[in-house]
């Protein structure tokens, strides 16, 4: 049914935006390559499953970590650029995680890979709720905890907050493991979803895409990233 492939389109992007949500929306950290983490777990579950033989669940919290520990390294970075060159270097990353994709020869290079489908859409749609659902309680727990507190304050002004006794490196790096972790999580069921994962499917076009719904949705909130995907996911739709 075309809904239903419409409603899974727009849920994986609403778990992408709640994800990028955590780093650009709670900590104020810039970033316009989130589409490479995205990109990790799907390639990450492709290779599981299609050249492995390993089970599709365990794809997911495979993809999450290894998008996490990839999202680490970045936060890492971000420790030593801020504001427009941490965006600027994020650009950079999505650029060199494309250029992976497409000429490594394991990861299908220009070809792309195919990948199994475990389940019907049905399923798929029922999973994808289910991540949402996960995902949204966490950002409550995040928002409502001492972490969320932590975050705002690096948000708003990091001298301040380290003045006060916050961690800032500390925070900043928790913010960009979360963030990108749940990316990966949705690349892996994305790929399985799709069959087939391009490079290109994962190029900074996209990363400007899941901002452009944070943003429009309202960031820093919740019902942001459901308003901001659910606009931009039904406005091609609309049109097309």
């Amino acid at each position: 049914m075309y809904e239903l492939v419409v409603s899974i389109n727009i849920g994986i992007f609403v778990l992408l935006a709640l994800s990028l949500n955590i780093i650009t929306g709670y900590a104020g950290q810039p970033t316009l390559g989130h589409a490479a983490f995205f990109g990790i777990g799907a390639y990450t579950a492709a290779i599981m499953t299609s050249k492995l033989g390993l089970n599709f669940w365990l794809t997911l919290p495979a993809a999450g970590v290894m998008a996490g520990l990839i999202g680490g390294l970045l936060g890492l970075v971000s420790l030593r650029v801020r504001n427009d060159f941490l965006a600027v270097t994020t650009i950079g990353v999505n650029f060199v995680a494309v250029a992976i994709f497409q000429y490594t020869p394991y990861l299908g290079a220009s070809y792309g890979m195919a990948v199994t489908k475990p389940m019907s859409n049905f399923a798929f749609l029922g999973l994808v709720v289910v991540l949402i659902m996960l995902t949204c309680l966490l950002c409550r727990l995040i928002q409502d905890s001492w972490l969320g507190l932590a975050l705002g304050g690096v948000r708003n002004n990091e001298e301040a907050a380290a003045s006060i006794g916050i961690d800032v490196n500390k925070f900043k790096v928790i913010a960009f493991v979360i963030g990108t972790a749940i990316a990966g999580v949705t690349g892996a069921v994305y790929a399985h979803y799709m069959t087939f994962i391009y490079s290109s499917d994962f190029a900074f076009i996209t990363s400007i895409s899941i901002l452009s719904m944070v943003v429009v949705g309202g960031m820093g909130t919740i019902r942001g990233a459901f308003v901001g995907a659910i606009i931009l996911g039904l406005i091609p739709e609309a049109f097309r």
